[in-house]
């Protein structure tokens, strides 16, 4: 009989059907009732076994992990919690779990437990929740940006240009690391590499799709991308996801009015497709909170904070305003922040970040106008303000609980301005001519951001740790699976 997903059931009021469900065993209770899931659901199904005419040796199988086949009648539940169930009359064993063995016990794990058995966390309905709202959100992604036209562009993963200038990045080599070919002067001689020079793993897909944007209209990157960062915050992964669109004759409204939209777009689709594995975390988040001092809880619920954010318009400030507000602020006044704010120029911190998200206006924020001196070189430069400041055409997005979620700029699309930017930050441009063409040959304003994924995904799941909303994170020290 073929199978029917749980998902389907749990909703059905075809009572009396014959139906066959497979899938993993979350309990067995009394010899008799049998907790299903099959991964279509958060939820589980019951199925009620007739434990005095089953065969003993067969309900000893049925332990918490094995994957079972039941066969029987679809009925109404008489039990609290469920509204069907289904009265089972032919189980079957299709795998075997030793229960003395299986990690994943009918108890509460902690996280850092679950990270060390990442290829079984997914049985758990806190990960069934987290990787299926993952799954919505990369969905909508694509789904927005191809109902506005956009073409959806694949970036190379392998590089040999660093796009932030930032130079964490992970070398990509075919040779022989314990004898490799040296030129005259003693250094690597990357002409005999797979590739002829020096490559590494993409910290970005920008500058390719900035060629792109340029015959396209609007293309739009998502894929993986990589930083060699020896950071282990709950906040940073070596290997993680990225959404770029990049537009031509977009200027910096244009850009943050795309991205609110984005951001607005996919949250509302994770609410409207998500609604149960949303109400899960909700109340998972909730206990969570519990153990925490009341003044460290936060003041909103998971959906209340997700409907929050599409109910405001994102506060637009620039940076000099931003440190204007920080500079007075109580915590700043007072030395509670871990990095102070005594002049502009200063790089902003997640601290000051959230501080103007979740104190000062307590909604979404876009600073826009950073100090050139903070921002990579492609960013376009604004004229000195009246006290010789240069700053540039950026735009930062900040989220509660996250800090910054997007960043981006209008492009700086002067040959010349650009030249002279690459030069003082000792980006080679002669490596550099093909993405230098752009400006030679038919250049225009043009604008971009990037998304981070999994901030994204951490941000409507509600979960702490950035480890816990990809399916096996990288990062420093750590790469199993």
């Amino acid at each position: 009989m073929k199978r029917t997903k749980i998902k389907d059931l749990l909703n059905s009021t075809e009572f009396g059907q014959q139906v066959t469900v497979k899938g993993w065993v979350r309990t067995f209770r009394n010899n008799q009732f049998i907790a299903i899931n099959d991964g279509s659901s958060i939820n589980n199904i019951q199925a009620v076994v007739d434990f005095t005419s089953t065969e003993e040796s067969l309900l000893k199988r049925v332990t918490t992990g094995a994957a079972i086949s039941v066969t029987g009648e679809l009925v109404e539940s008489l039990g609290k919690g469920q509204r069907v169930e289904i009265k089972v009359k032919e189980l079957a064993i299709l795998g075997d779990c030793d229960a003395e063995k299986y990690p994943l016990q009918p108890k509460k794990h902690s996280l850092e437990f679950l990270r060390e058995i990442a290829h079984l966390r997914f049985r758990t309905n806190t990960f069934n929740a987290v990787f299926k709202v993952r799954n919505a959100l990369a969905f909508a992604i694509h789904k927005f940006f191809n109902e506005r036209g956009f073409v959806y562009m694949h970036t190379p993963i392998i590089t040999g240009s660093d796009a932030e200038g930032a130079g964490e990045m992970f070398r990509v080599t075919t040779l022989d690391l314990e004898n490799p070919p040296r030129s005259e002067d003693g250094s690597i001689n990357f002409k005999e590499d797979f590739f002829g020079k020096s490559t590494n793993l993409t910290v970005s897909g920008q500058l390719e799709g900035e060629l792109a944007a340029l015959a396209f209209g609007e293309i739009y990157t998502f894929g993986p991308t990589f930083r060699a960062e020896n950071s282990n915050t709950t906040r940073h992964l070596a290997e993680f996801w990225m959404i770029e669109p990049e537009m031509a004759f977009y200027e910096l409204e244009d850009n943050m009015d795309l991205a609110e939209s984005l951001l607005k777009y996919v949250i509302r689709y994770a609410l409207d497709n998500c609604s149960d594995e949303l109400e899960f975390l909700k109340g998972r988040l909730l206990e969570e909170e519990k153990q925490k001092p009341q003044n460290e809880r936060s003041e909103l619920d998971l959906i209340t904070k997700l409907n929050f954010c599409l109910e405001n318009d994102f506060e637009r400030l620039t940076y000099t305003e931003a440190i204007q507000i920080l500079k007075s602020s109580k915590p700043n006044q007072k030395k509670q922040f871990k990095y102070l704010i005594d002049d502009w120029g200063a790089d902003l911190q997640s601290e000051h970040e959230r501080y103007l998200v979740e104190k000062h206006f307590k909604k979404p924020v876009i600073l826009t106008d950073y100090p050139a001196e903070i921002k990579a070189f492609y960013m376009k430069q604004n004229e000195a303000d009246g006290q010789g400041r240069n700053t540039v055409r950026a735009m930062d997005i900040l989220f509660p609980g996250i800090g910054e979620i997007v960043g981006g700029s209008q492009r700086e699309e002067s040959l010349e301005k650009l030249e002279r930017r690459m030069k003082e930050m000792h980006i080679p441009v002669e490596e550099m001519n093909w993405f230098l063409d752009t400006r030679r040959f038919g250049t225009v304003p043009h604008s971009g951001f990037g998304l981070g994924f999994e901030r994204l995904v951490l941000f409507v799941t509600g979960m702490t740790n950035i480890r816990d909303v990809i399916p096996f994170p990288r990062t420093p020290k750590n790469a199993e699976f």
